[in-house]
């Protein structure tokens, strides 16, 4: 297979066109600042869109009565949003104003990028790693209330916080995280950054807890080239939220400071670009779906190769939230922001024999920043031989993937943390790999993407 010459890339949101409109109006006004009308409407638009009614799953009897629950729910009229810098930010202030300080403990989702618990570490707090389920790849519920009931014995208190992440887009069993949340009068914290538009039971993620976390990065289902927001419960924490993001000011005609603040406000300009790409974010999500259709259906016949799929309409959910339980059993509607697969360890790649015979010199899947350069390619907890071949192979023909996230209790940063494990999130990274899954791919690249990876198997 020859090596194609556009590089086909793991995920990058693209431009609707209507950017340059919002970031003119900005220069025309002369709000190049952290604030200013493109900010503002671009949160009253991220907050039509989080309360927006769903259209997939209404009532057999009444078509319009799932639209109007969700539309006069009172919880979502008194949502607010923050748009921020980042997500991390954003997961930052969340800890904040739930008063998350030094000493205390944070329940936190192994199986996930570290921005989630980074800011854990911020405050001084510790981070307590609870691992997935094996349907959504989420936190798993039942582990988390044995990892509460033990922090209480252990410490004599309860964690401060919840973080539950929706991995890759995948909702979370959360009716079930919820009421365990609700059960020990825990705050619920969702990160939705890879989860903007999917949904569970209709309802958007990022809108089940008292915090929901946005992120508007360049490899996001939207962007804002670099950005992020918080869903706050009502207007009281958007404010407190506010006077953090915004270096803490006190009420003087001069700056008076008794609290520490921080400069996380998204600008005016960054803010025109999100008001521009929300106008596609609904088509992005659409061909994500249909992306993830195609590499369904083609991996269906490819032996020892898995697509994971989100579960469908499961009956058996312990718990149900008051005012959703619409239908029974769970639906789960992911963003399928990226597409992943599970390799069988017997299946044998082409090259995999020459598997981390070198360190990699720059960061895997166009990841930015910089890295520090090894000495060894091996550390205790890898992808598998015939996984990292595959990624190998791929890059070759011009091809982006990378290895799935590796678990935070597997980090060397957290070593000490306590973590409860179950092991799948540790086999799922060993056996796992991203696929391209932007709106730049198109069908021909997935089955390009395919045959190539046919190609690799022997």
């Amino acid at each position: 297979m020859e090596r194609r010459d556009k590089r086909i890339i793991l995920c990058l949101a693209h431009m609707s066109g209507n950017e340059m409109k919002y970031i003119q109006e900005a220069f025309d006004q002369n709000w190049v600042v952290p604030l200013g009308p493109n900010v503002n409407k671009f949160e009253e638009e991220l907050k039509r869109f989080t309360a927006s009614p769903q259209k997939v799953y209404p009532h057999e009897d009444d078509p319009e009565k799932l639209w109007q629950e969700q539309i006069d729910d009172p919880q979502l009229k008194e949502e607010r949003i923050v748009a921020l810098s980042s997500g991390t930010a954003a997961v930052h202030l969340a800890l904040i104003a739930l008063g998350v300080k030094a000493g205390d403990e944070v329940i936190c989702q192994s199986f996930t990028f570290c921005a989630s618990s980074n800011p854990v570490k911020y405050l001084g707090a510790t981070p307590v790693f609870i691992d997935s389920e094996n349907e959504t790849w989420n936190m798993d519920p039942g582990l988390l209330e044995t990892a509460i009931k033990d922090r209480i014995e252990k410490t004599g208190k309860k964690p401060k916080a919840i973080i539950v992440v929706y991995l890759y887009g995948m909702p979370a069993h959360i009716a079930d995280i919820k009421a365990v949340a609700d059960k020990y009068e825990i705050p619920l914290v969702e990160d939705a950054a890879e989860g903007l538009g999917s949904r569970y039971n209709g309802r958007v993620c990022g809108t089940f807890g008292e915090y929901g976390i946005l992120s508007f990065n360049g490899n996001k289902m939207i962007t804002t080239s670099g950005g992020g927001a918080l869903i706050c419960p009502n207007e009281k924490a958007r404010n407190e939220v506010m006077f953090y993001a915004t270096q803490a000011r006190e009420g003087y005609p001069y700056y008076q400071h008794e609290k520490i603040g921080y400069n996380y406000r998204l600008s005016n300009i960054c803010a025109g670009i999100g008001r521009g790409q929300l106008t596609v974010l609904d088509e992005h999500i659409a061909h994500h779906r249909h992306i993830a259709k195609l590499y369904a259906k083609a991996f269906k016949d490819i032996e020892g190769i898995n697509f994971h799929s989100e579960p469908k309409e499961i009956q058996n959910s312990k718990f149900k939230i008051q005012n959703y339980d619409y239908q029974d059993g769970e639906v789960f509607d992911s963003n399928y922001w990226l597409n992943t697969i599970t390799i069988d360890p017997k299946l044998h790649i082409k090259g995999q024999e020459n598997a981390y015979k070198q360190t990699v010199k720059s960061a895997v899947g166009g990841a930015a920043g910089v890295i520090h350069f090894v000495d060894n390619a091996h550390t205790d907890c890898e992808p598998n031989a015939n996984v990292e071949a595959l990624r190998v192979w791929l890059d070759s023909l011009n091809v982006e993937s990378r290895p799935l996230w590796k678990p935070m209790h597997k980090q060397p940063v957290y070593k000490d943390c306590p973590a409860y494990v179950n092991g799948v999130s540790e086999s799922k990274f060993k056996v796992g790999l991203c696929l391209p899954s932007g709106p730049l791919v198109t069908d021909d690249d997935v089955k390009f993407i395919v045959e190539a990876i046919k190609e690799a198997i022997e």
